[in-house]
């Protein structure tokens, strides 16, 4: 069949798997599921949960095995579920996402951006905290990074579904286009003086994290406005990125609920 005049070509499927990744598509547009593939002999109660779920959101289900699941999504840890699922419309650029929060006014621009961060694990649990933090978008070079696969899907648990995830050509000159919009800078570092918890973070912020022990590269750092560190008592010298970026990304949404409360 041909195509309209003028009609972009569908884009191909993409898929997800493991029971939170696909099950929060399911809730937030059952309309681009195209199929879930389960493995029909898994039948504990989270299984029939789930596909009782699917059913009611009018959900084509397929009975499959753990095999031929693994095969369609590389991964053997799919937990027994596999769905066939339609590209969602993003927000197609930076630029576009920060006008429209300047548009609306009604939140003040949180960021997390990652230096070097290769991990698809590492990827997907920080797109799973800057969710849950609300944060409005996660940013990332071009070269030296992780980009969204499956594997960073699952680990997500459906964050990869609703967090924007830009990645960038030149992540210095995306922090100085930044800086222009009167977004300030931070970058974490163990050597900073001051701590994740003497700077305000109510403003237009955007925190940036570099791996778990190279840290940020040093054009990156010269880039920020200001460093800061997270506070170690313990054995261990630094946190993995993910959780150093829950660490911040939470105390951002602390300052902000606080301040938000007091007005």
């Amino acid at each position: 069949m041909s195509l309209p005049p003028n009609a972009a070509p569908r884009a191909a499927p993409k898929v997800l798997f493991g029971f939170h990744a696909v099950g929060v598509r399911i809730k937030t547009a059952p309309q681009s599921v195209l199929e879930v593939f389960y493995d029909v002999s898994r039948r504990d109660a989270r299984m029939r949960q789930f596909t009782d779920r699917a059913r009611e959101a009018g959900i084509r289900l397929i009975e499959s095995d753990g095999l031929r699941l693994a095969k369609m999504c590389g991964s053997h840890g799919h937990q027994g579920v596999v769905a066939r699922v339609d590209v969602l419309a993003q927000v197609k650029s930076l630029d576009e996402l920060l006008e429209q929060l300047e548009e609306a006014g009604t939140a003040q621009p949180l960021l997390l951006v990652l230096d070097g961060v290769t991990d698809p694990h590492n990827l997907g649990a920080c797109l799973r905290v800057a969710d849950g933090a609300g944060a409005h978008a996660v940013i990332a070079p071009k070269d030296h990074a992780a980009g969204i696969n499956a594997t960073v899907a699952k680990v997500a648990s459906g964050a990869a579904e609703t967090m924007p995830y830009f990645m960038v050509t030149n992540l210095a000159r995306t922090l100085g286009e930044l800086k222009e919009r009167n977004i300030w800078c931070i970058g974490t570092s163990d050597d900073a003086e001051k701590t994740i918890y003497d700077v305000d973070l109510t403003g237009p912020v955007a925190l940036i994290l570099g791996a778990e022990g190279e840290g940020m590269r040093q054009l990156t750092r010269k880039t920020c406005d200001e460093l800061v560190s997270i506070p170690m008592h313990g054995a261990v010298e630094s946190l993995n990125v993910s959780v150093a970026s829950g660490v911040c990304l939470y105390e951002a949404l602390r300052q902000r609920r606080v301040k938000s409360a007091a007005t």
